[in-house]
């Protein structure tokens, strides 16, 4: 800013000088136009009082006038010599002195300016450059980090929101096999037969476990066994005198309908595929377990889970 302003009062400087010398040619031009009407007028009026009939005060009060307006004359052309012989020349080589054209335009006051200030300015422009590129730095810096934790954050958010909306019906399985293999080991009295010798005794707890592992994955549904379930060494009442840790409330629950909020792609082979709409006639009138899974029944008969939190009773 303070080299434009430079620049421009150089140029304004050179300018204003020709307007000045404009203004004095323009009042000397005057003067003299003004000198050379006053004394036409008065040589012409001089000329017809000499010729004329009046006489005395009245003759010498007319020449009289006349020639004041030659001396006014004389006046003027002496203003007008003053203003152009001494005004105007000063103003003129001064003109000179102070502004030096280039040959290839512009004045050479104005390109030592610009050479003075542009050698001042370098090492702070370098300074100022160097700012800049720091500042640059700083700013692309804190972008990337703010990508980086948002990025971070919608991770988070989106592994939580498919733990909750999805549950883990696995974890379900095994904390019912844990709690089934507890009851099962609870159950078992090794004294109940003394004649069985200690592989029996090994075959039995094989079997056990073997009837363990194929239990239902949620113990809060009924689940139909097969016609073998009386060969099932649990359901006998040699393990714990009458109790059978596999009983389940067997009553039959009412039915009721649900609607699908969402689309649902089942992930295993029990579970149920279904759009958003209606999922018909769900048992256990839409009981769920601690996983938020429920057991249902398709209109084509499938039976099989589905979480609990992508349907909503009908009413």
């Amino acid at each position: 800013e303070l080299l434009s302003r430079t620049v421009k009062r150089i140029d304004d400087g050179h300018r204003l000088c020709n307007d000045l010398m404009n203004c004095i040619h323009e009042r000397a031009r005057i003067e003299k136009v003004y000198a050379q009407q006053l004394t036409e007028w008065a040589k012409r009026w001089k000329q017809l009082v000499e010729k004329g009939p009046q006489y005395g005060t009245v003759e010498r009060a007319w020449c009289a006038f006349m020639s004041e307006a030659e001396k006014v004359s004389e006046l003027h052309l002496e203003v007008k010599g003053s203003l152009m012989n001494e005004d105007f020349e000063k103003i003129k080589n001064w003109q000179k002195e102070a502004f030096h054209k280039q040959m290839m335009g512009g004045f050479k006051e104005t390109k030592e300016a610009e050479d003075g200030f542009r050698k001042a300015q370098k090492p702070w422009a370098k300074k100022l450059k160097e700012e800049w590129s720091a500042d640059l730095n700083r700013t692309l810096s804190r972008r990337e980090k703010k990508k980086a934790s948002d990025g971070v954050t919608l991770t988070g958010i989106n592994q939580t929101g498919d733990q909750v909306s999805q549950p883990n019906k696995h974890s379900s399985s095994l904390s019912v096999q844990s709690n089934t293999v507890q009851s099962v080991q609870s159950s078992y009295n090794p004294f109940e037969d003394e004649e069985d010798t200690g592989s029996t005794v090994s075959e039995k707890e094989d079997n056990k476990i073997k009837n363990v592992s194929s239990y239902e994955k949620n113990q809060s549904y009924p689940t139909d066994w097969s016609d073998e379930e009386s060969n099932n060494p649990f359901s006998s009442t040699d393990a714990n005198g009458d109790t059978n840790p596999f009983d389940e409330d067997t009553s039959p629950a009412m039915e009721v309908r649900v609607r699908a909020l969402y689309d649902y792609e089942g992930q295993e082979q029990d579970e149920l595929s279904f759009k958003a709409g209606k999922l018909t006639k769900t048992e256990l009138q839409f009981n769920e377990d601690e996983q938020g899974w429920c057991k249902g029944r398709l209109d084509n008969g499938q039976v099989g889970l589905y979480p609990a939190n992508y349907v909503e009773p009908i009413q």
